[in-house]
């Protein structure tokens, strides 16, 4: 409410609350590209300055944050789809190193590779389910709200991208 009411203080909490949470969302959703997750949290909060009358007081805040996320993300897939030259495929993140066992963190990184690359490969739809749930935390309920789809259709599309990423990642175990 008081975002509505232009409070600048209040904006700034919200800030402080989700800027990291949206980059990280934006980081995954988007080709695993920094500076692009950082523009696009930026932009989502420009839109908040500009249009704070947008936001649904009955809604969570959370959570419709987090769909208008989602929608920036929908575009911009579209928007790079019309552009033939420009490469789709996410680069696989840099891993920071958590051992000094050399084996096991070059398993990690494997694995990381090899999930942001079959997540890539994903539709948006299954991504999406899959990043909110299991890398940004958010219950099922959350993702349906955030997503405005039911929660049955999170769970299956949950359930698809779970399964699909177990069957080609299995060698890992």
């Amino acid at each position: 409410q008081l975002v509505v009411e232009r409070d600048s203080l209040a904006f700034s909490e919200l800030y402080d609350r989700y800027n990291r949470m949206l980059v990280n969302y934006f980081y995954k959703m988007l080709w695993q590209d920094e500076e692009k997750a950082q523009d696009f949290m930026q932009d989502l909060f420009t839109k908040i300055i500009e249009k704070p009358h947008l936001f649904d007081l009955k809604r969570n805040f959370k959570t419709w944050m987090f769909s208008v996320a989602n929608n920036m993300c929908k575009n911009e897939y579209k928007r790079m789809a019309v552009r033939k030259n420009v490469k789709n495929d996410i680069e696989p993140a840099e891993f920071i190193q958590s051992s000094s066992d050399t084996l096991k963190t070059v398993h990690e990184k494997s694995f990381s590779d090899s999930l942001y690359h079959e997540l890539n490969k994903m539709d948006e739809k299954h991504k999406s389910v899959f990043v909110l749930r299991h890398f940004d935390g958010f219950s099922m309920k959350e993702i349906a709200e955030a997503l405005e789809i039911n929660e049955g259709t999170v769970k299956s599309r949950l359930f698809y991208a779970t399964k699909s990423l177990a069957g080609t990642l299995k060698q890992f175990n």
